[in-house]
């Protein structure tokens, strides 16, 4: 095999990340979408939106399992992987927040509609506050290790700071807004777009190609990320 058809051959899932995500734009653009009441053609963001979370708790998940696995390896390999998928977790995160944002100036808080919430309810909406709760943990993590100078004892004290902020993300974006009076869609009754009731089939159609074009790129940058900074690391051995 060439080094060309070699390349081709190991980077198909990188192809196959763009393709999804050029798929995801057009289709998401064009498609016929339900007429629900508020929501309206803001629905496409659900594309954008929900898929990018969707990625964010991937990434927040392959970081994490990295974190144990340098617990029971000692490999700072694992220490390195962990925190690169925890930052382009991060980064997914904030874009879906921003997202999310932009659909909610538009749905929730429209003074032309009576039906839509005051500023002053969407302050207290516990999903926004659970998601930047959860957002402000994982900075953490990343200003944690910036302050921690000896190798070996920020990739152990990170690693152990990376399994609580994973568990942190499921009472602050799962559980407690469920719990409370929300406005958001999916409430009590489940999560958005995975409950029948919510999408028609023709948008499932694009929906689950997002999520796996969006997760790609992820793991496209984290993996960049993580190459670099193995180089930078042997230079420094060197």
């Amino acid at each position: 095999m060439t080094p060309t058809k070699n390349y081709m051959y190991k980077s198909w899932w990188k192809v196959l990340s763009v393709v999804l995500l050029i798929y995801t734009v057009v289709a998401g653009l064009l498609i016929k979408v339900p007429d629900l009441p508020a929501l309206e053609e803001t629905i496409r963001n659900l594309f954008f939106h929900v898929c990018m979370w969707f990625g964010m708790m991937i990434l927040f998940t392959v970081s994490v399992i990295n974190s144990i696995r340098y617990l029971r390896t000692f490999n700072l390999r694992y220490d390195i992987y962990a925190r690169h998928y925890a930052t382009v977790g991060i980064v997914m995160g904030l874009l879906g927040y921003a997202t999310g944002a932009v659909w909610m100036s538009y749905t929730w808080a429209d003074p032309n509609n009576p039906a839509t919430a005051s500023f002053s309810t969407i302050a207290r909406e516990p999903k926004l506050i659970g998601a930047a709760i959860a957002l402000l943990i994982y900075f953490a993590y990343l200003v944690l290790r910036d302050s921690i100078n000896d190798m070996d004892k920020r990739a152990r004290i990170s690693a152990v700071y990376n399994i609580f902020a994973y568990a942190m993300l499921f009472p602050s974006i799962w559980i407690v807004p469920r719990i409370l009076p929300s406005l958001h869609p999916g409430g009590s009754e489940g999560n958005p777009a995975m409950n029948f009731k919510d999408i028609d089939s023709n948008m499932r159609l694009v929906f689950y190609p997002a999520v796996i074009g969006w997760t790609l790129l992820g793991v496209w940058i984290a993996t960049l990320k993580i190459r670099l900074s193995l180089l930078k690391e042997k230079q420094m051995i060197q």
